[in-house]
């Protein structure tokens, strides 16, 4: 029995429990759930005798069925409900003939497939819904720790002003918490039961098909939609598109962190351990592993999305391939953003910062990266457009010379006219010019706590 594939990856790129959820045994028992569930929703309306449940139900368990038969029949059939039903109904015919007429009865295979789906899916949102916690509260905790712990801004790769690490933890908590919301919201949408029979009018339930159809949504737990969903897709391509952005907003996060440990910057680094991000030829090297997942998942995902919004204009009242194509992409994406997220909880709640890196790579340019800050000063005095040429010229001449802005700007009179040596020291002091940054971080922190307790309570 099949119930991983990929082993020399998967420790690597997926977190296990998600790679369970998806495996062959999750998918096969999904779609038991479903066959169980409804015999006792037909048995709850009167359809189907209520002594016959136990010997529909005592079936349904993954474990008893051949998987490499049923891999086989698939090839045939062209998906997995249709010989699934019919090994299940010959394990109940073997116990209670009797029972055997009634399984699967209304239903459809897709029915069958999606709502199983539904139900792993439901696993997988809870699986995310935890670690997406879990990290905000260590991106929260780091934040915090290092609001005040400057370090050089960079704009199109280039230093820009002074910002901190908090800020820049800040701002990938912010975007973790919206992410968190919208899975929040598309919750009720995207757990909801398919169940349509042949062409999605159920007509052969009868008069009793809503009412079956509600009886069976409660047994699974699941909303009941406003009508069946065969070839209406915006509720899966919804939440991949959602793990599109978290894979991308991970990517940032590991994309930053790999260019910070760059040996040339060398401020943050993921936390080290023993044969951890070594070379199989330099014994100094120090890789960002865990970093590699995080962008390697949002390099991936996004053609993964793609194919699922391909898929979404399907025929009529049931899909030729496009729904087939659904099948490995959306597990997949899941199991592509679990791995992601293991990572990012491996590094970020033992982040190594070499604050003292930082400052002197705030010194790198002597002082240029401050020029708007004593522009800005001077421009209350003279104008912008003369304060801006008057330090452009400043700049060049701190660079043709080899020596500190601050040198620049102390011998030019018409700085000193406006400009004392105290205000030049504190123009061009990092730490005084940080601006919103610890004010950007409480806001952070913030929104991610309140969004946190509302979660807790319900």
């Amino acid at each position: 029995m099949s119930t991983a594939s990929n082993q020399l990856f998967d420790a690597y790129f997926t977190q296990a429990q998600m790679r369970e959820v998806f495996s062959d045994t999750g998918r096969v028992q999904g779609m038991l759930d479903f066959e169980a569930a409804l015999a006792r929703a037909e048995a709850r309306v009167g359809l189907l005798p209520q002594a016959l449940v136990t010997d529909i139900q005592s079936q349904c368990r993954a474990e008893l069925f051949d998987f490499d038969a049923l891999a086989i029949a698939i090839g045939s059939a062209g998906n997995s409900a249709i010989p699934l039903v019919k090994a299940l109904g010959k394990r109940i015919a073997a116990v209670n003939p009797e029972a055997e007429r009634y399984v699967h009865m209304g239903a459809t295979s897709q029915d069958a497939m999606d709502s199983g789906l539904v139900l792993q899916l439901r696993r997988a949102v809870e699986l995310l819904e935890d670690d997406l916690q879990q990290l905000g509260e260590a991106l929260a905790v780091q934040a915090q720790r290092h609001a005040a712990t400057p370090l050089a801004g960079r704009t199109w790769l280039q230093q820009a002003t002074p910002v901190t690490l908090g800020m820049k933890i800040a701002g990938w908590l912010g975007a973790l918490t919206r992410h968190r919301q919208r899975l929040a919201e598309l919750r009720p949408r995207l757990l909801c039961l398919q169940f349509g029979g042949a062409s999605g009018s159920l007509a052969a339930l009868g008069g009793q098909a809503f009412e079956v159809a509600q009886a069976l949504a409660q047994e699974l737990d699941l909303q009941l939609p406003e009508q069946p969903w065969h070839t209406q897709r915006d509720r899966l391509v919804e939440f991949a598109s959602l793990l599109g952005m978290l894979a991308g907003s991970l990517g940032k996060l590991g994309r930053d962190i790999s260019l910070l440990m760059q040996t040339e910057v060398g401020e943050v680094f993921e936390p080290s351990a023993p044969g951890k991000g070594g070379s199989s030829t330099m014994p100094h090297k120090r890789n960002p592993v865990g970093a590699a997942v995080l962008i390697g998942a949002a390099t991936r995902a996004p053609g993964l999305v793609a194919t699922m919004l391909s898929a979404m204009p399907q025929e009529h009242e049931r899909s030729l391939g496009l729904w087939h194509a659904e099948w490995e992409t959306l597990p997949d994406l899941c199991c592509l953003v679990s791995g992601a997220l293991q990572q990012a909880l491996l590094m970020v709640p033992q982040l190594q910062v070499d604050a003292a890196r930082m400052r002197t790579n705030l010194d790198a340019t002597q002082g240029l990266l401050l020029a708007e800050a004593v522009s800005i000063a001077l421009a209350r005095c003279m104008g912008r457009d003369a304060a801006h040429h008057l330090i452009e010229q400043s700049c060049r001449r701190a660079v043709e010379q080899g020596v500190h802005l601050r040198q620049v700007l102390g011998d030019d009179p018409q700085v000193s006219h406006h400009l004392s040596a105290a205000d030049l020291d504190r123009l061009l002091d990092p730490a005084h010019y940080l601006g919103q940054a610890s004010h950007w971080v409480e806001r952070a922190v913030a929104q991610h706590t309140t969004f946190t307790e509302s979660r807790n309570c319900k």
